[in-house]
C-alpha cells in the first residue's frame, strides 16, 4: 500500500512540473512571438483611419481640455499649458490656453488669430495659409483626409496602450514639414484622438494630451471670431 501511495506521490508531483512547464513553455511562446499573435487582434490600419476620419467629418462640434507640454532639449526644459479647445464644422477653431498665462489661437473661415493679452499684441494670418502648412490643423477643421496628407502604419512595437486604445504613427507626405512624423493615441470605442506628440526639426517635443471630450454642444459661431482691443498691436504674419 506505502508502495502504491509513494508511486501515486511521484506521478502527481510529475504532472505538477509537466504543467507548470507547460504554462512556462506558453508564457515563452507569447513572449518570443508578440507580433504575430498581437496583430491577428487588431483590425486593418486602414478601417481604423477611415472610422476616425468619419467620426470628425459627422461631428457638428466638439470641446476638450487639453494640457500641451513642450520639451526644448537644448536646456532641458518642459513648460506645460492648459485649456480648452472648442471646434464647429467646418473650419472653426479656438484653442483658448488658461494656464499658466492667458492666449487665445482663434481660426475661422477668413482668418488665424494668436492673441497674447499679457503682451498687449496679436498676430493675424489668412486661414488659408494656416491650413495648407499644418495637416493636422486642417484635418481637424474638417477639410483634410488623413489619407492624402499622411501615409499611416500602426506604432511599433506596441500598436496598443494598456487600456486598449489604438497607437498609430502618421508621416507627412508633405516635402518640407517641420516633423518627421507625429504620434497618436486614439480611443479605441468612438476613435477619438486623446493624445498627439511630434519633436520638431531642433528635436523638441510637443505632447497635446485630451479629456473631458464633449461632442455636439451646439456651439455658438460667435467664439470664432476675433476684434482685437484697441490698445493691442497687430502685426500680420505672410
Amino acid at each position: 500500500m506505502k508502495k502504491l501511495i509513494k508511486k501515486i506521490s511521484r506521478k502527481n508531483s510529475f504532472l505538477k512540473r509537466m504543467t507548470r512547464a507547460g504554462y512556462a513553455a506558453a508564457a515563452a511562446m507569447i513572449f518570443m512571438f508578440p507580433p504575430v499573435l498581437y496583430a491577428s487582434l487588431l483590425p486593418p490600419v486602414e478601417d481604423v483611419v477611415s472610422q476616425l476620419q468619419g467620426m470628425y467629418e459627422n461631428t457638428q462640434d466638439f470641446t476638450a481640455n487639453f494640457t500641451q507640454e513642450t520639451t526644448v532639449t537644448s536646456v532641458r526644459k518642459t513648460d506645460v499649458e492648459q485649456g480648452v479647445v472648442y471646434y464647429k464644422n467646418p473650419r472653426q477653431m479656438l484653442w483658448d490656453y488658461t494656464r499658466p498665462k492667458a492666449k487665445k489661437l482663434i481660426i475661422n473661415a477668413k482668418s488665424a488669430w494668436l492673441y497674447l493679452p499679457d503682451e498687449k499684441v496679436a498676430y493675424t494670418q489668412e486661414a488659408d495659409q494656416l491650413f495648407q502648412s499644418a495637416a493636422l490643423i486642417k484635418f481637424l477643421s474638417g477639410l483634410g483626409q488623413l489619407v492624402d496628407d499622411f501615409k499611416i502604419t500602426y506604432a511599433s512595437p506596441e500598436a496598443q496602450d494598456p487600456q486598449g486604445n489604438y497607437l498609430l504613427m502618421l508621416y507627412p507626405k508633405e516635402k518640407g514639414a517641420s516633423y518627421q512624423y507625429l504620434r497618436m493615441t486614439l480611443d479605441k470605442d468612438r476613435y477619438h484622438i486623446l493624445q498627439v506628440s511630434f519633436d520638431d526639426v531642433l528635436g523638441n517635443n510637443t505632447v497635446l494630451k485630451f479629456s473631458r471630450i464633449r461632442l455636439n454642444t451646439k456651439l455658438s459661431s460667435k467664439i470664432f471670431q476675433f476684434q482685437p482691443p484697441a490698445d493691442v498691436s497687430v502685426f500680420k504674419m505672410p
